[in-house]
């Protein structure tokens, strides 16, 4: 008992201490989305574009990983991006945040890259990706639309054990979910990355996506259904072992 409780109470700080880190990225990236800094930038101020990289660099090498095969080429998508911006910064509008159009324009990268590496892939090696070929989860596990709760589940998801929660902390598990996430139709691959692993509201990944809030809404909930599913067959499987 004592053991579950201190399970339960690391959960509760970890998830605490992702929190706070997801706020004081989103102060610091707020922060260099000043009205001025774009004047700098045009300018030619070196110390606001170092800052600028500062702040969005890690991220935009995260959103980039789940289009390509490696973090090097992630970090050369990057570097790209970073050179579109610099050329283009005298065309920037203001029409949306300094963030949104950098993620917008690295969004756009990342996809041409990924393109281009599948189609050097030898076709038998790799899955042809289909955006409905695999449901999310087993239809019957919903009640049926003749049901009075029709579309409530009718078997529910089972409790992850302490057990498996702890493999939540781990790196085959953090692969799996990169691995699902990589492996979703690009639109759901992009709200899904934004909203759930950089945290950002549902406001600025419309903005940077270029789509409607209920379109997001609609792309988040089929991504998350999809990796929950990957993850729910993974923990069954830890759980019967």
């Amino acid at each position: 008992m004592v053991s579950a409780r201190r399970s339960d109470s690391d959960r509760q700080q970890a998830a605490v201490g992702n929190r706070r880190r997801r706020v004081a990225s989103a102060d610091r990236m707020s922060a260099v989305d000043d009205p001025g800094l774009v004047d700098a930038l045009r300018a030619g101020d070196e110390g606001a574009f170092e800052k600028l990289v500062a702040t969005y660099h890690a991220p935009m090498v995260r959103l980039a990983s789940f289009y390509v095969g490696s973090r090097a080429v992630a970090e050369e998508v990057a570097q790209e991006t970073w050179m579109v911006v610099i050329r283009g910064i005298d065309r920037f509008e203001g029409r949306s945040s300094v963030k949104t159009w950098i993620f917008g324009i690295l969004t756009n990268q990342a996809r041409r890259r990924g393109e281009r590496e599948r189609r050097t892939v030898p076709f038998s090696s790799v899955g042809v990706e289909v955006e409905d070929a695999e449901p999310g989860l087993e239809p019957d596990r919903f009640r049926p639309p003749s049901d009075r709760w029709a579309g409530h589940w009718s078997d529910p998801p089972r409790p992850w054990s302490d057990v498996v929660a702890d493999h939540l902390e781990q790196a085959e598990t953090r692969a799996i979910v990169i691995k699902a996430i990589q492996s979703l139709p690009p639109n759901q691959r992009d709200v899904i990355a934004l909203r759930d692993v950089e945290g950002w509201s549902p406001e600025d990944v419309s903005a940077a996506l270029g789509i409607t809030d209920g379109n997001q809404r609609v792309l988040l909930h089929r991504a998350r259904v999809r990796v929950r599913a990957i993850l729910d067959r993974h923990f069954r499987g830890l759980v019967l072992a």
